[in-house]
């Protein structure tokens, strides 16, 4: 895939720790990651190793102890979680309604929110409210809530960790249908390695705590091409199941 060239988040020597009973608990050390424009980086690595901690310091939530982060100018972030953060007392289309004031106007927003609805089967419910949503429907929700902002950047922490099987390709399909549209950055982080060499150009082992970056693995060959029938694919599946477990 041809990128940008547009940096849209830079991390520079991010240093992150806690305290706890014990003192203090060193979790990210050093980390330096550069996201460009039309890019997909996947983050691996071992669980509780700070992959959420990292993606909470580039959404806000957090604050590292060291390090630079910087975005580009007017940088438009979408966010999915790995459990849905949807607004009970809104409908369907009022969750998504109101993530798009900010950065939509009425007409294009709400062209997005029936094409999107549409594709996900939801449109008939738009009037519904959360707690009349099967889980299903509640994550289908939460992603077009995050891609009907027209994000530059998506971070999505693990949301298709909790999904069966059938779900989570639909929704995989989707990311990628509005990623082939749109051409944004998309931050993923996954613990699952077969997810990271189908859906990224790049993927970013990280070690134990406290946690550095252990490698970086590129993958070249077209998103559709891809298969752990194939053999290099395979081999970059097994090279990182390797250093994560």
């Amino acid at each position: 895939m041809k990128r940008g060239n547009r940096v849209l988040l830079e991390l520079r020597n991010i240093y992150k720790s806690f305290r706890n009973n014990n003192g203090e608990l060193r979790v990210l050390e050093d980390i330096s990651i550069k996201i460009q424009e039309g890019e997909i980086v996947a983050l691996v690595g071992p669980s509780g190793c700070g992959k959420t901690t990292l993606l909470n310091i580039i959404s806000g939530l957090l604050f590292p102890d060291r390090g630079e982060l910087s975005f580009r100018e007017g940088l438009r972030l979408g966010y999915i979680f790995q459990e849905p953060r949807l607004l009970p007392w809104k409908s369907v289309e009022a969750n998504i309604a109101f993530v798009q004031e900010n950065f939509l106007g009425e007409v294009e927003g709400k062209q997005i929110r029936e094409r999107l609805l549409e594709r996900t089967g939801l449109l008939d419910y738009r009037e519904a409210y959360p707690a009349q949503l099967s889980g299903g429907m509640k994550q289908r929700l939460e992603m077009v809530r995050a891609l009907a902002i027209r994000p530059e950047l998506l971070l999505m922490d693990e949301p298709f960790k909790s999904l069966d099987i059938g779900l989570k390709y639909q929704l995989q399909e989707l990311l990628l249908e509005e990623y082939g549209r749109e051409k944004f950055g998309i931050f993923l982080i996954t613990h699952d390695p077969e997810e990271a060499v189908l859906l990224a150009d790049r993927v970013i082992i990280l070690s134990e705590k406290p946690t550095g970056i252990r490698r970086e693995i590129l993958l070249d060959l077209p998103r559709a091409e891809r298969s752990l029938k194939n053999e290099e694919i395979y081999s970059k599946f097994e090279e990182i199941l390797e250093l994560i477990i």
